[in-house]
């Protein structure tokens, strides 16, 4: 049970949502196109349980009451009102209801909720599976129960009263070069403007997606394997990388080196790509002829 049913059961007239109400459009969450609607229009939405939840009279008396207390919606929104939270084991469980103003229902996929403080500060992160939460009728208010695990959280310090959650909003990031230092000095123009180039007409990775795109492999005199690749960051979080394995074929399709190299400050930072070169000394070499007409590097997969 919620812990303020719990409270309700035992002092039924202080009971009260601790969470403020967060509100977008349809829009801007579902790329939901408003519907025919005046738009300072009213909007009260009516309760609705998951039906899976099996709940006693008593118990949807206080969802019923809190609903009643919530203020009216306008047309082709949806929002997340607070109403309770509590700290337990690490752990943070959120109760809030999810309120859908459209004429129609709606269902969620995958969504990211903040946990916001009463300053703004952003107290936790997580990306919810809420389809199982089935679809939220028109003009509706259902309550749902959120967790947040120790690894989302973002603050030491959460409070109890004055917090919200809200739907993070996916903002249209340009996937862009993230061009080293080192190579701003040592490359001229002409060639950084090259590789701006290359970024711009490459199709970005999808979101969250890591992957390296060739651009040159070559040997030198003393037969070392010189490459030089893409690094794609799709995430929306800067990549540390301190220790990467990586391997090559050639056209052949056969591995043709393997490496370990290791960092001591490289950060591809988020929505980004960073050229680096690697290079492979010749005795990590396998072949004696190599075939550049077609060849890929990517990294070893559970190294041991």
């Amino acid at each position: 049970m919620a812990s303020f049913l719990k409270k309700w059961r035992k002092n039924k007239e202080k009971v009260a949502a601790t969470g403020q109400e967060s509100v977008v459009s349809s829009a801007d969450l579902l790329n939901e196109q408003p519907l025919t609607a005046a738009p300072d229009e009213d909007v009260y939405t009516a309760l609705s349980f998951d039906p899976s939840w099996n709940l006693d009279s008593e118990d949807k008396y206080v969802y019923q009451y809190l609903n009643n207390e919530l203020p009216p919606l306008k047309p082709n929104q949806i929002s997340l009102s607070g109403i309770d939270l509590k700290p337990e084991d690490n752990f943070i469980q959120v109760m809030a209801f999810i309120r859908n103003s459209l004429p129609k229902a709606i269902k969620f996929e995958e969504t990211t909720l903040l946990l916001v403080g009463p300053n703004g500060d952003v107290l936790a992160r997580k990306a919810f599976d809420l389809s199982n939460l089935g679809e939220i009728p028109e003009n509706s208010s259902r309550p749902a129960a959120f967790l947040f695990e120790p690894g989302s959280l973002l603050a030491k310090e959460i409070p109890l009263e004055g917090w919200k959650l809200a739907f993070e909003l996916k903002k249209a990031v340009k996937h862009q070069l993230d061009l080293p230092e080192s190579w701003k000095t040592s490359l001229p123009q002409s060639e950084q403007d090259k590789l701006h180039q290359i970024v711009e007409s490459l199709e970005p990775p999808q979101e969250g997606e890591v992957n390296f795109y060739g651009l040159q492999a070559g040997q030198n005199e003393e037969r070392d394997l010189h490459v030089t690749v893409l690094i794609r960051n799709g995430s929306d979080r800067n990549m540390q990388i301190q220790h990467l394995p990586l391997q090559m074929e050639d056209a052949s399709g056969e591995i043709i080196a393997q490496g370990s190299f290791q960092f001591d400050d490289f950060e591809v930072k988020a929505n980004t790509t960073k050229p680096w070169t690697f290079i492979f000394p010749h005795e990590l070499i396998k072949k004696d002829e190599l075939d550049f007409s077609r060849w890929r590097v990517m990294p070893i997969q559970n190294e041991e």
